[in-house]
């Protein structure tokens, strides 16, 4: 499989005049659209509901706005929102799923599809939840499918995730993700919260902890990792880290010095329960820490902190 992980975007290539179709209008597929569009490709949104359509208009405008504010878009771009399927995918060399989290909703939406398009169209699902062994089952071509995740709001964050079963199928949908100025990595092996969710469950876990057994509340909590590690994070990964963190000879020196302390902390990690004790704490720690900002106001202020992000990175 020749698509490799990539930590950086490409910024150099758009999607100038190839089509795309994107199934589901809610928050997820009208970002999309809105990615799909402002890179130059000519988007077609469809969502069987007359309210969900009106919903997705105004948020494809409020996530164009915000990517106007990262990069130009560009002029070739055009989005227009259908009630008929076979409109929407018409001549489109990617569908890009994003219904609701249901296995039978989306087991028929893809019936539907598979009627209305040839055989080299890539059928992409935003699945966050599911995986490709769920949803593949009655699919009469799965080697064009993939499961394509995105990550939340994924107009802004140009994580996307795939795993599919042939490799030329993955490789150009990682060359259409690319031109979208996403940045994609590729699964090895079809997983369970795919790789970020994974991640983020596993360090918000021992979060969790923290706050359970009194070590920290949830403002100081998120503060540690605001101003620590997430600085980190946001240039190199993980594993890099650690490279790091072992000087000349890097992760080796690492793994050879600090090896057995990391192992202690490994096992002294917790794994806490949501019980009502719990919940109420943390509940009660996120409203003090929001201040009487509602998660509207929340939503606007990390938008506009990503946003000053990506430009920073570019």
């Amino acid at each position: 499989m020749t698509g490799e992980n990539v930590g950086q975007p490409t910024v150099s290539t758009r999607l100038d005049g190839r089509a795309i179709a994107v199934a589901g209008g809610g928050l997820i597929g009208a970002a999309w659209a809105a990615v799909f569009a402002h890179h130059g490709a000519t988007v077609v949104l469809w969502d069987p509901d007359r309210s969900a359509r009106e919903l997705a208009a105004g948020r494809f405008e409020r996530a164009a706005a915000q990517l106007s504010e990262i990069r130009p878009p560009s002029p070739v771009g055009t989005f227009e929102i259908s009630d008929d399927l076979e409109t929407a995918v018409s001549g489109a060399e990617l569908v890009q799923e994003s219904a609701p989290e249901s296995i039978p909703i989306k087991h028929e939406l893809y019936g539907l599809i598979e009627d209305l398009v040839p055989a080299e169209t890539i059928i992409a699902s935003s699945t966050s939840a599911l995986t490709w062994t769920d949803l593949s089952p009655g699919l009469r071509l799965p080697e064009r499918f993939i499961t394509a995740h995105p990550f939340n709001p994924p107009h802004l964050v140009p994580l996307v995730e795939v795993y599919g079963i042939e490799p030329a199928v993955v490789d150009r949908a990682v060359d259409l993700y690319r031109a979208a100025d996403r940045a994609p990595v590729v699964l090895r092996k079809d997983a369970t919260g795919h790789i970020a969710n994974r991640l983020s469950s596993a360090l918000w876990r021992e979060a969790v902890h923290i706050v359970s057994e009194g070590i920290a509340d949830v403002a100081a909590v998120d503060a540690a990792l605001v101003n620590g590690p997430g600085l980190r994070w946001a240039t190199i990964g993980a594993h890099m880290t650690y490279h790091l963190g072992g000087g000349e000879r890097g992760l080796t020196g690492y793994l050879d010095h600090l090896g057995p302390s990391q192992e202690r902390r490994w096992a002294d990690l917790g794994s806490p329960t949501l019980d009502d004790e719990t919940k109420e704490l943390l509940v009660r720690g996120v409203d003090e820490a929001a201040a009487g900002r509602d998660v509207a106001a929340l939503t606007a202020e990390r938008d506009a902190a990503l946003i000053q992000i990506l430009r920073a990175r570019r």
